[in-house]
């Protein structure tokens, strides 16, 4: 299938983009509680934590008070994110805590999945807990305690026992440019589909906000792969519908407007993907293969729920 694009600059000029980092799941920018400028990486000062029912080694330094990291193995509460140093003191609290979701309003939710809107400046504990668990898994950051600024955005799996966190996206609340700030998806979710779900949703709230935006940047190696994916599932299925009912050409700034994705994220898509080709005009070449792959989503925000 042969679709006209009207790039509006020239098809070899290569879009703008920041170059990756490495080791970080999330940009180098702020994120949510994580510090702008990068640190130099510290030894990490657990081993592994409890966190439910799973027991998940962690990456990397996270600054929990001296007394948990002498234990070197901790307990964390799944539902309050609490944690304890010792498995009896946690015991005890799953005996007496009753909460069983995160402290914000359910925004969305499609069967087992759901996600809750946190207000940092609000739910203030809650989401500084959430920031010393993220940093067992993101490197070069260091944590502070201004949460003002940032909604964090948490998805959980439910079952008869409660919300099960998966994963969260932060966003800085009044960010002209920016729908994502930091992302993260638990150890034991990763590789099910629940990243791009992520990514998903910062673009659905994008839409409802009618702000076309960007996650911040420069991404990680596996940030940007995330994305990247994204992005060409994203615009290939409108190039597609496109010349399924409409024909003819599309410019960036429509493709764009569809999908809520930013221009220079569109060119730089269209410019990886490396399926363009000039004919007297700028044309992208969908095959069969990238169509099918389009359509061929686990998971995906149903609009209507």
């Amino acid at each position: 299938i042969l679709v006209l694009v009207d790039w509006g600059m020239p098809f070899d000029e290569s879009p703008v983009t920041s170059e990756p980092s490495t080791h970080v799941e999330c940009s180098q920018l702020e994120l949510g509680a994580l510090e702008k400028k990068p640190i130099k990486s510290r030894v990490k000062n657990l081993e592994a934590i409890w966190f439910g029912e799973h027991y998940l080694q962690t990456w990397y330094f996270s600054p929990y008070p001296q007394e948990y990291t002498e234990a070197r193995v901790i307990y964390i509460c799944e539902y309050c994110l609490y944690h304890f140093a010792s498995e009896k003191q946690f015991e005890r609290h799953c005996k007496k805590c009753t909460i069983r979701h995160p402290p914000g309003n359910e925004i969305y939710r499609d069967d087992d999945i759901s996600f809750f809107e946190i207000d940092g400046a609000r739910q203030v504990t809650y989401c500084q807990n959430l920031s010393l668990l993220s940093k067992l898994f993101l490197d070069q950051k260091s944590l502070y305690y201004d949460l003002i600024p940032f909604m964090f955005y948490v998805m959980c799996r439910s079952d008869t026992y409660g919300f099960h966190i998966i994963g969260y996206f932060s966003k800085e609340k009044n960010s002209i440019e920016h729908n994502l700030s930091c992302i993260l998806t638990l150890p034991h979710f990763q590789r099910q589909g629940y990243g791009r779900l992520l990514i998903e949703m910062s673009y659905e709230l994008a839409k409802i906000e009618n702000k076309i935006g960007t996650p911040e940047k420069p991404f990680s190696d596996l940030g940007l792969l995330s994305y990247q994916k994204y992005w060409q599932e994203t615009i290939i299925e409108i190039l597609h519908r496109y010349h399924q009912f409409h024909g003819g050409e599309i410019t960036i700034e429509e493709i764009s407007e569809k999908t809520y994705i930013d221009q220079r994220d569109v060119l730089y898509t269209l410019h990886t993907l490396g399926i363009g080709s000039y004919q007297g005009q700028t044309t992208i070449r969908l095959t069969d293969a990238m169509i099918d792959m389009s359509k061929n989503k686990k998971r995906r925000i149903d609009r209507s729920h």
